[in-house]
């Protein structure tokens, strides 16, 4: 009776497995481009005129922003849709304790490791810059860890006093929904949800279009656009794992990649104008209803540029690579200490006014040369790689991993307890 009921509630929590492949490299590659993609996307924050950052520079742009509105519609829903169908993958593989407890492990240590030692020197910098802050990085760090409210007045706002993500917010985000996700289960996997995955992914593609556009278009019209990226981010991570390994899915991609290129470019067109014309200017004045159309568009915009790289990487990546290994380690990482290098980067190159095109090239090779040289010393030393949510591969002492597995759990309690909610 006992072994009965256990088989009845994994056919809840546990998703099919029917035709799932081994792997899919095209996913691998494509999160590794959309990371990289971050990268360059954080550079151009720093020379955008409109677009608020931790440190501008003093060489700013407002036709960057049309190059970089190419990619910010759908580069974040990208990762999420990734993120949702790798976490099907592994939920076939571990089961649900092992699945949370890992989860917990690979994404709150960088996280506490990131707002403890990573993310404070963007502070120091924006604080230096728009406060006057007259102290050096070693005293300012030191004062991060006391009640100094009067230093701190306009910088409350954190998971903890004057800590907060910053760029970390994903993997924050990710935890959350990871653990979110395993409460839908039982929902995800039912017949009732199955069976509507499979008629939508078995419809024209317009119509696929359509249905995963609405609950998008109900968040940016319902959500302020600072807070929209949050249910946005669960909402594709909950189309990732429905989408999963699914054949009729990914051969709707195959057949119309090229109409969802020229659809794709086609409201990108009509969204970058409205941007330029619309939004710029916006005041009181502008219609409710201009404004609402301007976030239809762009919210088809997001789905039509996922499906977009979806079924680019779909076509032409889906091939084994002895770099794969290498830049998939090496993803958490970047990942990680990008923004920082970027900040730290930009303002010490500016007092040397290096002007709008040295600067940047500057930036960006400096930056990916560092993001590299870290790497390269977080993969040799162990001790580094769970803070950087890099697999230990050597094959330690079963004593030694209960120890570690001890020390992690007892770390991530307080960052878990405040992240929770």
């Amino acid at each position: 009776m006992a072994v009965q009921s256990i088989k009845l509630l994994a056919k809840y929590f546990i998703p099919a497995s029917k035709d799932m492949p081994e792997r899919r490299y095209d996913l691998d590659w494509l999160r590794i481009l959309v990371f990289g993609l971050l990268i360059f996307y954080h550079i151009g924050m720093l020379y955008v005129e409109n677009w608020g950052f931790h440190f501008k520079s003093a060489y700013q742009s407002q036709t960057l922003e049309n190059f970089m509105l190419i990619i910010e519609p759908w580069r974040m829903a990208s990762l999420w849709i990734i993120s949702g169908i790798a976490i099907r993958f592994i939920l076939v593989k571990v089961s649900l304790i092992r699945y949370a407890f890992v989860r917990s492990l690979r994404l709150l240590l960088p996280l506490l490791f990131g707002v403890l030692v990573i993310v404070p020197p963007q502070l120091y910098v924006e604080m230096t810059t728009s406060s006057a802050l007259d102290l050096s990085y070693w005293q300012f760090y030191l004062a991060l860890f006391t009640d100094n409210s009067a230093l701190f007045e306009k910088y409350q706002a954190g998971i903890w006093p004057h800590l907060d993500v910053n760029h970390l917010w994903y993997l924050r985000s990710l935890w959350q929904y990871s653990l979110a996700l395993i409460i839908l289960l039982p929902l995800l996997n039912s017949s009732y949800v199955t069976t509507a995955s499979d008629w939508l992914f078995k419809q024209h593609i317009s119509v696929m279009v359509l249905v995963l556009s609405l609950p998008i278009i109900f968040i940016q019209l319902n959500w302020p656009l600072e807070t929209s990226r949050y249910p946005l981010g669960f909402t594709f991570l909950i189309y990732g794992y429905l989408i999963g390994w699914h054949a009729s899915f990914w051969q709707q991609l195959k057949v119309n990649i090229k109409a969802l290129c020229l659809t794709f470019i086609m409201s990108l067109i009509l969204f970058i104008t409205f941007y330029n014309t619309v939004w710029l200017s916006m005041d009181d004045s502008t219609p409710a209803w201009l404004i609402t159309v301007g976030m239809i568009i762009y919210s088809f915009v997001r789905v039509l540029g996922v499906l977009m790289v979806l079924a680019l990487a779909y076509k032409y990546l889906n091939k084994k690579s002895s770099l794969l290994g290498y830049f998939n380690d090496a993803v958490y990482p970047f990942y990680i200490v990008h923004q920082t290098i970027i900040i730290v980067l930009a303002y010490n190159l500016a007092p040397l006014s290096l002007g709008p095109v040295i600067e940047p090239i500057s930036v960006i090779v400096l930056t990916i040369l560092l993001c590299f040289i870290c790497f390269e010393v977080i993969r040799r030393v162990d001790i580094l790689k769970p803070l950087f949510g890099v697999k230990i591969k050597k094959d330690y002492s079963n004593s030694l991993r209960k120890i570690g597995y001890a020390l992690g759990s007892l770390l991530i309690i307080p960052i878990g307890l405040e992240v929770m909610i």
